[in-house]
C-alpha cells in the first residue's frame, strides 16, 4: 500500500519544505523560488513566506502537493538488533560475563566542538532521566570533550586501554563527519588496534547503516541514549569472548 505525506487530508501528498537562494527576496526572488519548488516535483508551490537574511541572500518556506509516494513494505532498514537493557542489567552482565571493569573512551572528534550528544551519553548525569555511562559500576568512562583530534583520540585510546570507543559527530557540512570518521579508522588500522576495539559512531546525523559503511561496528541516531549504547557494546564484547 502505497502512502504520501499529509496536509490537509489523508494522503493529499501536501509538503512543506524550505531553503535559501543567492538573491534577494523580491518578486523575483519568490517565483525563482517557486520554479525550484516545481522542479523538484511540488505541484501547484505557494511561497507561505520569504524573508532577505543577508545581502543578496533570501530565505524561503514553500508548501505545495507531490504526486508519488512509497510502499513502506518494501522499505530496508539496517537496524540495531540487540535488545535495550537496563543499567541493573548492564551491570549484572558485566560481572557476571566479562568479570573486569569496561573501558569506555568517547570524544567529539575533529573540529566538532558539539558536546551535548557525547556528555549524554557518557558524563554521570546523562539526559532527559537516562543516566551516562560514568555512572555505571564496572565501565570505566572517559569523557575527552570535543575538538579532539583523532591522532590524539587514538593515543589515548591506547593509553586507556580501551575497550570501546565512542565518536560523537554533529557537524556534517560538506560530508566532513564522513572524511572524519574515516580517517579514524585508518588511523585504528595503522595501529593495529581496529579489531582490539569495538567502534561506534554517534550523532543526529549518524545511521546504524552509515557507520557500517564506513567500518564501524555501530551507529547510534536520535533518541539513543547511554543504556542503548552499553547494552550493545556489552553484548558484543561477550559474543566476541565467547568466540575465542
Amino acid at each position: 500500500m502505497n502512502i504520501r505525506p499529509y496536509g490537509d487530508t489523508r494522503n493529499d501528498g501536501k509538503v512543506q519544505v524550505s531553503f535559501t537562494l543567492p538573491i534577494a527576496g523580491d518578486a523575483v526572488g519568490i517565483e525563482s523560488a517557486k520554479a525550484i519548488a516545481k522542479q523538484m516535483g511540488l505541484i501547484d508551490p505557494n511561497v507561505v513566506h520569504c524573508e532577505n537574511i543577508a545581502n543578496g541572500f533570501s530565505f524561503y518556506i514553500v508548501y505545495g502537493s507531490i504526486p508519488f509516494g512509497v510502499d513502506p513494505s518494501l522499505i530496508q532498514v539496517q537496524e540495531i538488533k540487540t535488545p535495550t537493557l537496563s543499567k541493573e542489567e548492564i551491570e549484572d552482565l558485566i560481572e557476571k560475563e566479562l568479570g573486569r571493569d569496561i573501558v569506555f573512551v568517547g570524544a567529539s572528534t575533529g573540529t566538532d566542538a558539539h558536546t551535548v550528544g557525547i556528555d549524554a551519553i557518557m558524563n554521570m548525569k546523562g539526559f532527559a532521566g537516562h543516566y551516562g555511562l560514568e555512572r555505571y559500576k564496572h565501565i570505566n568512562a572517559f569523557n575527552l570533550g570535543s575538538q579532539v583530534s583523532n591522532e590524539v583520540f587514538v593515543k589515548k585510546a591506547k593509553e586507556l586501554h580501551a575497550d570501546v570507543l565512542l565518536v560523537s559527530q554533529t557537524v556534517t557540512q560538506k560530508d566532513v563527519h564522513v572524511r572524519n570518521l574515516l580517517e579514524l579508522v585508518e588511523m585504528l588500522e595503522a595501529e593495529g588496534l581496529r579489531d582490539k576495539v569495538l567502534l561506534i559512531a554517534g550523532g543526529a546525523r549518524i545511521t546504524h547503516e552509515l557507520a557500517k559503511e564506513l567500518g564501524y561496528d555501530a551507529g547510534f541516531g536520535q533518541k539513543k541514549y547511554a543504556e542503548d549504547v552499553a547494552s550493545f557494546a556489552i553484548t558484543e564484547l561477550i559474543r566476541r569472548k565467547n568466540q575465542k
